[in-house]
């Protein structure tokens, strides 16, 4: 299981919402320093999100992103405000590894069959769900008659094989991920899953470590990295090696 830090950016700094709205903490004003410390402790994989890109449709902190990319010798995945087929190509030749889509996703099949028939491994869908409910545009707004099972049904009948699930209640509030939600998700679709929200500690990491043979692939840790409640490096060192991300 992948232990992924998460560097969300907004107007050029790393920063961490609660729930994705509200509350915000600058932790950062080098993304580049961030990336390389994550990097030292361990990291295999950096999950990158252009905040101001997801609230706007249109990506905005690219330039903190490519020099992310040429800073580090680890894969980095950027997600928030990719919305188009152009933009997912432009990405992939700029050396990010993976690309998540949200939003477009949702709300255009044919856009999201396209892309998987293109892309394949290179993209992956994050499912945000509020109660259960899909959210799009940068958590703001609820996608009308989508709920997460049923999305991550719709994924696995165009071929995807793995998805991140982030329940939204539980993000940036350090209040223990949804592990019994994960679990159904799990059991219900097959599918793999990249897990985020609300990881609080170290007992949080080995409740999802135990549903790895469920098919739990990952989880994307940001808050509690950021307020020391454990590092990245005790981390990896306690759910073990951590193998290179290939797609």
């Amino acid at each position: 299981m992948l232990i992924i830090p998460a560097i969300d950016l907004e107007d050029g700094c790393v920063v961490r919402l609660v729930q994705g709205l509200s509350n915000k903490k600058v932790y950062s004003r080098d993304p580049v320093k961030t990336a390389r410390y994550w990097v030292k402790q361990g990291s295999a994989l950096i999950h990158i999100v252009d905040l101001d890109g997801a609230a706007s449709g249109k990506l905005k902190n690219l330039k903190a992103v490519s020099e992310i990319i040429k800073a580090v010798d680890v894969p980095v995945e950027l997600g928030g405000g990719i919305r188009d087929i152009r933009t997912i190509k432009m990405l992939l030749e700029l050396g990010v590894h993976r690309v998540i889509l949200g939003t477009k996703a949702v709300e255009d099949k044919r856009f999201l069959a396209r892309a998987y028939k293109n892309f394949r491994a290179k993209i992956m869908v994050s499912i945000d769900a509020l109660d259960g409910k899909v959210l799009i545009k940068g958590w703001r707004a609820k996608a009308p008659g989508k709920n997460a099972l049923d999305f991550a049904l719709a994924l696995k009948n165009i071929g995807f094989k793995d998805f991140i699930y982030t329940d939204v209640k539980k993000d940036g509030t350090l209040k223990g991920p949804d592990i019994k939600g994960i679990g159904l998700l799990l059991k219900k679709t097959g599918m793999g899953i990249v897990a985020s929200g609300g990881v609080s500690s170290l007992d949080d990491l080995i409740k999802l470590k135990a549903l790895e043979k469920l098919g739990v692939k990952g989880v994307i840790v940001g808050k509690a990295l950021y307020e020391g409640k454990f590092s990245l490096a005790q981390a990896i060192k306690l759910i073990g090696t951590q193998k290179p991300v290939v797609a």
